[in-house]
Parts: structure tokens; sequence; C-alpha cells
């Protein structure tokens, strides 16, 4: 993978459900098509990766529709099946923690990139981006400071190279307004009770907690 036309190579890693949480919580919806656009306007874009645990029931997955659209469309799509536990009030919690999955492919992709770019305000991730660093890669952190409360961790943002406020540049890639809210409080419906079912816009709206940090 070698850069073309001297182009910075990058590689975009975005953690799914921490992504769709922040600009949810910033009343953003991402086209992710015109993401892969303002990334590859003027550099060479070596690959984009998109991680999620994916939700199964016997009627549907929520997350099928969005990962099916970003396969068909330029993503590479990691997944792995959630677990669905509740908690001693009966909340539903989901397990399927994608951070052994981005770290793996950041460090082989490395060689071939002059720069990451990560969607996570994780700090559980800031090993990586020192690992990746020393590696001779520039590494860029999405996520915000603005939500209430902030995305990002403070030990990943000191580590990153850079660290871009979301809300600044979501303009470029944003799909549609649309109202901020608050996590839900309580416990959601049975699936049996739920009439609608999530779309592409909307991947995370029949679980009250994303994957666990």
């Amino acid at each position: 993978m070698r850069r073309a036309g001297g182009m910075e190579r990058v590689g975009i890693f975005v953690d799914g459900a921490n992504l769709y949480h922040t600009t949810r919580a910033l009343g953003f919806e991402i086209d992710f098509a015109a993401m892969l656009d303002y990334f590859g306007r003027s550099t060479y874009l070596v690959r984009a990766f998109y991680y999620t645990a994916l939700i199964e029931t016997e009627d549907y997955s929520p997350l099928r529709p969005l990962t099916d659209w970003l396969a068909y469309n330029g993503w590479q799509v990691v997944t792995k099946p959630a677990k669905q536990q509740s908690d001693p009030s009966g909340r539903l919690r989901l397990k399927g923690n994608m951070d052994v999955e981005l770290a793996v492919d950041m460090l082989e992709m490395a060689p071939h990139l002059d720069h990451a770019v990560l969607f996570s305000g994780d700090g559980d991730f800031r090993r990586l981006v020192e690992a990746v660093q020393r590696m001779g890669v520039r590494v860029t952190v999405v996520s915000s400071v603005r939500s209430q409360p902030p995305m990002i961790a403070d030990e990943l943002r000191r580590q990153a190279d850079a660290f871009l406020e979301i809300e600044e540049i979501g303009q470029d890639f944003t799909r549609r307004q649309v109202e901020a809210r608050a996590r839900p409080t309580t416990a959601p419906p049975p699936a049996a009770a739920r009439t609608a079912r999530a779309t592409p816009a909307d991947p995370y709206a029949d679980t009250s907690a994303a994957e666990d940090a």
C-alpha cells in the first residue's frame, strides 16, 4: 500500500456504539458515505473500518441494515454477536466489547499508514494510540467535549497527536439534524411489545446501553 501521488495514507477506525451515542447526544446522524468522501478528498484513504457487536434476536437484528449497507459501500465491517444480559434492576445491558478487534486491526494496518483516525472517546485506547505512534503513525482522535457528559477520556485526548471535536466537523458528513436525547433511565419494553424496527439511521434504538467499555 504505497502513497498515491505523495498523498498521506489514512485509515479510519470507527467504534460504532461510541460514535452513535456521541452524535446522538449532539443531535447528529452520520452520513457514512459523506464521511468517506470527507476524509478521501485530499488523502489516500487506505481502509475505513466500522466495529460493532450485533444484537441478534429471533425476530430481527436492529444493526443489520446499517452493517449491510456499510459493507456494500466502501467500509470494512467487523462484528461479533452481542450478549444481552439484565442487571439486578432489570435494565438491559449488552456485552460485546470490540476494543480487541479494533486494536488488532490498527496495529496490523499501521505499517501501511501515515495517519490513523480513531472515532472513539474510550480511554482504554490510550495504550493502542501510544503503540501506533511508536510505529511512526500520527493519530487523530474524533469525539466530543461538548456532549453531556463529555465523551472523550482526558487520557486519550492527551495521548493523541490531534483531537477533532466532532461537532465542528460534523456538518460535512451529517445525514440530518435530530433532537438530542439522553439515554433512557428505565428498562425498555420487551421485544415482543415493540412494533417498530430500528433503521440504519437509528440502529441502537432498542438498547438502553452501548457495549460495555
